[in-house]
């Protein structure tokens, strides 16, 4: 049965777009600060599908208009994609700590990026990945072997698996001379962007505050890290035959768009770096703890894995074979998604869902709302994996669930982070038996969506 349509604002003129009502002074700077993704909820709920949303004192107001239904976010994200640049604050604070790499860049800087990129992406190229999955997630099962209690914290150890899995696949043998300096410094980084990406005014970054001189820090020791393997792998990139991605991207060229000096190649690295770890390391952490609060769920994955697999580690050709398991990873980016906010800026004035969108605006979309929006999503904060069989899936709107964005800026590893979730569930549910100890999990919405507090499972293996 198709979903039902998304409610409309009572408004009975479709091109005033309401307001949420926030303080006098800030607006609603300090809600959107403490949680703006329940902020953006409660919008939706009270106004509907477009909303504006007012933040700073004035003189140094922000107006941010929100767009929460499926079809305003198709608008948004591909049919006017060109209209809806990444020109906002926090873009502009993350391409300042991590350069101009896919994620930030635009225009023809974007194209030629994306140019050389791209064939480093297909299908038969990131299925060659799947045994450093395989790798680092036998790492993890092996280092549970040893977990106090029994007890494990699946988001402290998915960040960590999946940053070790992207560091091998990005760097090949260096593991352990990134995986730890990225771990130390990207949440410094993190909450530096966000804090100035959200604050009316900002000091200038060379100043010598406490806070720029922790995230300066944290900066010099990642780009210096990443320098120096750079720098080994562009001197031997003539005559290497290394797979791993950096010297493929260190020998990526083509006659039109050459290839990346040193500087490109650092911030394709740190993109990667982030956009690989992060946003996978929340889907595999948020299935599991799913999982361990519905075990009859758990139960029925498990057994698809081990008829599926036996006791043979899982490869490229298996995602196919688990359809269940893919199920249960797309209900938790349901629920979850790594992106949680996207931002953009009009150039022009558009209409978006019925209303019009005026020239130089701030633009949210927010799949966290919408992949909650009841008119896509019965009972949307239940978690149901059969909401994703390929008949409830072609039945709603393509824009209902975008955990990897959309149109023309769509994540370009999409099918890396379904490979790697994949291989890495199967393999730890086939081996171990979650139940939650935390039953709620508090999440923030950094650059990636971040977990506040404890995700803690009591693990119990399988054969035991």
């Amino acid at each position: 049965m198709a979903a039902a349509q998304a409610p409309r604002t009572d408004s009975s003129d479709r091109t005033v777009i309401p307001r949420l009502e926030g303080s006098p002074l800030l607006g609603s700077l300090a809600d959107l600060k403490s949680d703006a993704l329940g902020t953006y909820q409660r919008a939706r709920h009270l106004h509907g599908d477009v909303v504006r949303i007012t933040a700073g004192p004035p003189g140094l107001r922000t107006e941010l208009h929100c767009v929460f239904s499926a079809e305003g976010a198709q608008q948004v994200l591909a049919a006017q994609a060109a209209n809806f640049r990444k020109d906002n604050a926090i873009y502009q604070e993350v391409r300042d700590a991590l350069g101009n790499g896919l994620l930030t860049s635009q225009d023809e800087d974007y194209l030629r990026q994306r140019r050389l990129v791209q064939p480093l992406f297909t299908k038969r190229r990131v299925d060659g990945y799947a045994d450093a999955v395989a790798t680092e997630t036998a790492s993890t099962l092996a280092a549970w072997e040893a977990a106090p209690d029994g007890v494990v914290d699946v988001a402290d150890e998915m960040m960590t698996l999946a940053l070790r899995a992207v560091a091998r696949i990005l760097f090949g043998t260096d593991v352990d001379a990134t995986a730890d300096v990225v771990d130390r410094s990207f949440p410094v980084i993190t909450a530096y962007v966000m804090r100035r990406g959200y604050s009316p005014v900002n000091v200038p970054r060379d100043w010598p505050t406490p806070g720029n001189k922790r995230a300066a820090a944290a900066m010099d020791e990642l780009y210096a890290v990443c320098d120096g393997i750079i720098a080994e792998r562009r001197s031997t990139a003539a005559g290497a035959t290394d797979e791993d991605l950096l010297s493929l991207l260190a020998a990526a060229s083509s006659v039109d768009d050459g290839e990346f000096d040193a500087t490109e190649l650092r911030e394709q690295v740190l993109i990667f770096l982030l956009a690989g770890h992060e946003t996978t390391a929340t889907s595999l952490a948020f299935s599991l703890h799913l999982l361990a609060r519905h075990p009859e769920l758990q139960d029925r994955a498990r057994a698809e894995i081990t008829a599926v697999l036996g006791d043979r580690t899982p490869g490229a050709a298996d995602l196919d074979r688990l359809p269940y398991l893919t199920q249960v990873l797309k209900e938790a980016m349901r629920l979850y998604p790594a992106a949680p906010v996207l931002g953009r800026r009009s150039v022009a004035a558009a209409e978006v869902d019925g209303h019009t969108i005026p020239a130089g605006a701030d633009v949210i979309v927010a799949p966290w709302v919408t992949h909650r929006h009841p008119g896509y999503w019965p009972d949307p904060e239940r978690f149901d994996p059969d909401r994703f069989t390929p008949e409830a899936e072609a039945a709603r709107p393509r824009y209902a669930w975008m955990p990897f964005g959309g149109g023309p800026r769509a994540c370009i590893g999409q099918h890396f982070s379904m490979l790697e979730s994949v291989i890495a569930l199967a393999m730890l549910l086939r081996a171990y038996e979650f139940e939650a100890v935390d039953t709620e999990v508090s999440v923030t919405a950094g650059i990636t969506l971040r977990t506040t507090g404890p995700a803690r499972c009591r693990i119990r293996r399988t054969d035991s």
